[in-house]
């Protein structure tokens, strides 16, 4: 299953969507990571993408997940490169330490 995170744009082709905050949350707690996440930083008003990011962080220390097939696809510059690098420095601690 693929997930994509965007309040704005249309979902492609083979994802489940959600819009917000509360909804990833909800999603990962009831369905666990996805094969592949597409984020967006930008989510309207109260949290965003990258807040969504550290969640899945948390979520997968906690519940023992290694590693997060991810994208960024948000045109928040800042935004993305904030996302980028916490999921891949992430993925790179958890693959040095297996």
């Amino acid at each position: 299953m693929n997930l994509y995170l965007d309040d704005l744009r249309s979902t492609p082709e083979n994802f489940e969507r959600v819009y917000d905050y509360d909804e990833f949350v909800n999603f990962i707690n009831k369905n666990g990571v996805p094969e592949f996440i597409s984020f967006d930083h930008d989510l309207g008003e109260g949290k965003t993408g990258f807040d969504c990011a550290k969640f899945l962080v948390e979520f997968c220390l906690d519940n023992g997940v290694s590693d997060i097939n991810f994208q960024v696809h948000s045109q928040n510059p800042v935004g993305k490169e904030n996302i980028e690098k916490l999921l891949g420095n992430f993925n790179r601690l958890k693959n040095q330490n297996h």
